[in-house]
């Protein structure tokens, strides 16, 4: 499909170019300020950051960085907390904390009860991980897709309780939900108790129909546990639609947090089974915060969480996964068909927001991310070989645009012999 075309179609459904930057400048606003009825909204979302001048940045999935007010919130929480030091940290610390948590429930559609803020996914769902009751020869069912560190997990959780872990292949471009749901079905034996999901492959951008595996899963009595570090603020959803029963996800990603926030989510009934990690002021709790002893930390970035739904909330999650299924189609339909170049990204829009993935036939991942950054001054991660995986993630944002795509799509072009 030409650039023409693929604009047609897309003002078809009324998120056309019409609603993208235009070439006047505009100047930053708070999150106040931003007209959400305005003609030149995304111009204003987009002058919200600070955006460095010497790179494209298309590697958003490792870290979203803040909008500048969101940035100039988190150093006044800074101050303030330094300037009330210990009286803070003894007294109002926790109630803040329970009130970010709550702000983060509202947004997912989880009950304040059921959502602990972490540091990140990998201590969320490691959490859950360790403290798991396994017994000797129980089961647990990940992908080759799986995040790295969380499989590591896994490998530990095999040597110190004597269960097996077994990995199955995610199709990278299925038929059908059946498909998918199958491959972890047909993984399932009398022995199985946990199977973790990711609710977006974080390599690839494929987001899984995990309320179907949800219920395959539960109808052998398997508990499911969803890896959705790349889904909190990036694309719409209700947790409780999703029938998972842990959750863990990066706030510092998607949702633009300062870096070192996470969630986790654990439905209700269920905490209680979990041996925590590290115990807590109080033990056997009968909460979630039986789970969430982290000891001091940076107290300052759990009031940044509230500056940062309301940065979302302004935006609308809706309109924001929108804007972000757009951006992507916008480059990678343009290139899918090309000779040469793989999008290792299913096809259908409704299997992916943000996230995708590419490869080139004539070259390396590693050696396509370098080419891209000193030749194009575009900025990606080389994915080399992960679950079958062989391209560069590439993850715009909000304030991306059609022209920083542009230059991508004729880089690409360029590099496959197709320019």
């Amino acid at each position: 499909m030409n650039k023409r075309k693929f604009l047609k179609s897309l003002a078809f459904l009324g998120i056309g170019s019409g609603s993208i930057f235009s070439s006047k400048k505009v100047t930053a606003k708070t999150i106040a300020e931003i007209d959400p009825n305005a003609a030149d909204f995304w111009d204003q979302i987009r002058a919200a950051y600070k955006l460095k001048p010497d790179y494209i940045n298309l590697e958003n999935g490792y870290y979203c960085f803040l909008p500048e007010e969101t940035l100039d919130n988190y150093i006044k929480h800074l101050r303030d907390v330094n300037y009330q030091a210990s009286s803070y940290m003894r007294t109002v610390q926790w109630d803040n904390k329970a009130k970010s948590a709550a702000m983060v429930a509202e947004l997912v559609g989880a009950s304040p009860e059921e959502v602990v803020l972490t540091r990140n996914t990998t201590e969320s769902i490691d959490l859950i991980i360790s403290g798991y009751p396994w017994k000797s020869g129980d089961e647990a069912i990940v992908s080759n897709q799986d995040y790295e560190s969380l499989l590591n997990m896994f490998e530990l959780a095999e040597r110190r309780y004597d269960i097996k872990v077994k990995r199955i292949d995610i199709p990278m471009h299925p038929q059908d939900d059946a498909e998918i749901v199958d491959v972890y079905e047909k993984a399932i034996t009398p022995k199985t108790k946990l199977m973790m999901v990711p609710h977006i492959v974080n390599i690839t951008g494929h987001i899984l129909p995990v309320r179907k595996i949800a219920d395959m899963a539960h109808s052998h009595g398997v508990e499911i546990m969803l890896d959705g570090a790349h889904a909190v603020g990036h694309f719409d959803f209700n947790i409780s639609e999703l029938n998972c029963d842990y959750y863990g996800s990066s706030l510092h990603k998607w949702l633009s947090v300062p870096l070192g926030c996470g969630m986790l989510y654990v439905k209700k009934g269920k905490s209680a089974q979990i041996r925590p990690l590290l115990a807590p002021y109080e033990l056997d709790q009968k909460t979630l915060l039986n789970l969430n002893h982290t000891g001091t930390h940076a107290v300052s970035t759990d009031l940044s969480v509230i500056d940062a739904v309301n940065f979302l909330n302004k935006m609308g999650s809706k309109r924001k996964d929108e804007r972000l299924r757009y951006i992507q189609r916008y480059w990678s339909d343009q290139v899918r068909d090309l000779p040469g170049v793989n999008v290792n990204t299913p096809k259908d829009p409704n299997r992916s927001c943000a996230i995708a993935n590419v490869g080139l036939d004539a070259m390396s991942p590693a050696d396509m991310a370098k080419t891209l950054m000193e030749k194009y001054q575009i900025f990606t991660v080389a994915i080399n070989g992960a679950g079958g995986v062989n391209g560069c993630r590439i993850t715009p944002n909000v304030y991306t645009s059609e022209s920083e795509m542009d230059k991508f799509v004729i880089a690409l072009k360029e590099m496959s012999g197709n320019a």
